[in-house]
């Protein structure tokens, strides 16, 4: 039997039998990968959300693989409101993972109101990892 189709067959039979409920049972760790200022703040939306923002506030990574600029690009975005991108000298990592299916969460480190578009606005990056899929 080809192992995918065990695997199938091995966990069908765990939903059966109620056991396949355990793996929402089971918390996810998140793993830091990145905290870094926000690349392109001046040229998106962040300043029209600016007073919408706040610490610790969910962000939304976005692959952009057709980006003209950088093939390993990864938009940030507010709600529907893109704010910048992953900054070009760390993403490549990032990208490859997202391309692979990885869960990567963004949120708000830090906010200062300060005229360097590179101090405004700190984020981290974080690996959702669990132990099952």
């Amino acid at each position: 039997m080809k192992r995918r189709i065990f695997l199938r067959t091995l966990l069908g039979g765990l939903a059966a039998s109620g056991l396949g409920q355990l793996h929402a049972k089971i918390p996810s760790r998140k793993i830091l990968l990145l905290e870094s200022p926000l690349a392109g703040y001046q040229y998106h939306r962040a300043d029209g959300v600016w007073p919408f923002l706040r610490v610790g506030e969910a962000l939304r990574l976005v692959r952009e693989p057709n980006n003209p600029h950088d093939p390993n690009a990864i938009a940030v975005y507010f709600r529907n409101d893109r704010l910048g991108y992953v900054p070009r000298n760390e993403n490549r990592a990032l990208a490859v993972m997202m391309d692979h299916g990885e869960k990567i969460r963004g949120h708000v480190t830090r906010l200062i109101n300060d005229a360097d578009p590179w101090r405004r606005l700190r984020f981290r990056v974080e690996l959702i990892a669990g132990l099952l899929r």
